[in-house]
């Protein structure tokens, strides 16, 4: 076997309690992809970003193509010829595509930016991927899934040997992940080394060679990956067997909750229409820029509606603001839990007790002690993974995050809740836990809305399942009596 071109042995590193990695080995060879993998704060993302120069361990070696390497900063990663495709998108919204491309890189000439010859180059990374964006764009007209391919061009722009990518399908369509997949196959041709993380574990045998599991910052086994099956990686991961993958619970349904006339919002919602009952879950599907997560927007008051009628309990209700819309009992966990969900330079404490002022007030002045029960009390049923409820949210997994956004909504009478992606970048365990918490709403008689790209799971959860397309719905269907090729006939009925 050919050389590693990237080796760690007993790499450890803490954040103050909390011990995040101990004692870990890795490593990757040109011409592989080697799949990292684990739940949420398992310490995949802390170990990559050891590599890449963000974090420094406390302990442990580095090679680079077999010389012992001190990676002191993301320049010196970049310039031993290490590259990272983040999870969280690291895009510059106010530059176009093409300056974001480029950034601290900026093709020159006579010292000023060469911005045709930048274009072009960037223009020729994008037909590369397969992907129609204007490299003259801004980023922040773009939606998710055109960023992250951004987000994958500025990478691939440093024609790194070793690159790490960070749960980079979450936010991309079929097609799009299909053009990834090719270029990651071409990658491997040339010789370059390939860090993967996913959580969708399906479409690993697509491109992934060998596999490393770690759990709860600890090494667990490295295997090829034509010898051990799904079921046995996820048990490594989990450290148990996962019975049931959707938990689905049967309940009988009550009255009409939710009735949506006729709603119009922009360009992507086009008079959509539907009920929802007491203690149903209803899927919303479709591909993406469907209208699903605007629809969201626009039934929650974090967009604006043009027209169309919200009853909810029988009775017409205004929704202007996320305001109203929470004082009606309406509540929504968004797709982007860090940008719209989180305040991440905040505590564990005030993410759950800021929008529940008025249960833990009294005069104006907050009970601190009232606050630190309620919210000693939802971490404790969510089984929210944390040192302290002062702990930062930014430390957390993307799991417990994805916990405290819902949390925060559970601590008020809620009769509907919105889910919009909320398994997107977290683990198999932690999906099932969000299942349960949906699960637990259907019993009580909340209504929950689900907005989800994965089919199986929107089919093994949902009861009913509304299919848009283009802005509309297309189809309204019972879970139990279709399947993913009626939901994908009628997701692309564009006419």
């Amino acid at each position: 076997m050919s050389e590693a071109l990237l080796r760690a042995t007993h790499i450890s590193k803490s954040f103050s309690m909390v011990q995040a990695l101990s004692d870990v080995g890795f490593d990757l060879f040109p011409g592989e992809v080697h799949a990292l993998l684990g739940e949420n704060g398992a310490g995949k993302s802390t170990l990559m970003k050891i590599f890449s120069g963000v974090y420094a361990k406390d302990e442990g070696e580095i090679f680079v193509k077999g010389e012992r390497a001190d990676i002191s900063t993301p320049v010196r990663a970049q310039e031993l010829g290490i590259g990272i495709i983040h999870q969280e998108l690291n895009l510059c919204g106010h530059l176009s595509v093409a300056e974001n491309i480029f950034l601290g890189r900026e093709e020159t000439r006579f010292g000023v930016t060469d911005e045709k010859s930048q274009n072009e180059k960037a223009a020729n990374l994008l037909k590369r991927l397969g992907v129609d964006i204007d490299p003259k764009a801004l980023v922040r007209e773009l939606p998710v899934s055109k960023q992250q391919m951004v987000e994958i061009c500025k990478t691939l722009s440093m024609n790194a040997d070793i690159i790490i990518m960070d749960e980079p399908t979450s936010a991309l369509t079929e097609k799009e992940i299909d053009d990834l997949f090719r270029i990651i196959i071409d990658l491997k041709r040339e010789g370059k080394g390939i860090v993967y993380i996913s959580h969708r574990l399906e479409e690993l045998a697509r491109i992934t060679d060998r596999i490393t599991i770690l759990r709860d910052g600890k090494f667990i086994s490295t295997h090829r990956f034509a010898d051990i099956t799904l079921p046995e990686i996820i048990a490594r991961m989990v450290g148990r067997d996962l019975k049931e993958k959707f938990p689905r619970v049967e309940c009988p349904l009550g009255e009409t909750i939710l009735e949506v006339r006729n709603l119009n919002a922009g360009k992507s919602v086009k008079d959509v229409s539907f009920d929802l009952r007491a203690g149903e879950i209803l899927g919303f599907a479709g591909l993406m820029g469907a209208g699903r997560t605007e629809t969201v927007r626009a039934l929650f008051g974090a967009d604006s509606k043009d027209s169309g009628e919200i009853l909810l309990d029988g009775k017409a209700i205004s929704i202007k603001s996320p305001a109203d819309a929470i004082k009606a009992g309406l509540f929504a966990v968004p797709e982007d839990r860090k940008h719209d969900g989180l305040c991440v330079k905040l505590s564990v404490l005030d993410n759950l007790t800021m929008p529940n002022l008025d249960m833990v007030s009294s005069g104006g002045v907050l009970n601190g002690r009232k606050a630190s029960a309620l919210s000693d009390k939802m971490v404790a049923s969510l089984k929210i993974k944390t040192p302290s409820l002062q702990q930062y949210v930014r430390n957390l997994s993307g799991g417990n995050q994805q916990k405290i956004v819902v949390g925060k909504w559970l601590l008020r009478n809620a009769r509907v809740v919105m889910f919009d992606e909320p398994t997107r970048g977290i683990d198999v365990a932690a999906k099932v836990e969000i299942y349960n918490i949906m699960n637990e709403l259907k019993k009580q008689g909340v209504g929950v809305l689900f907005v989800s790209s994965e089919l199986p799971e929107i089919l093994g959860m949902a009861d009913r399942v509304v299919v848009m397309c283009n802005g509309q719905i297309k189809a309204q269907l019972t879970a139990k009596d279709t399947n993913q090729e009626e939901i994908l006939h009628y997701a692309t009925q564009f006419a």
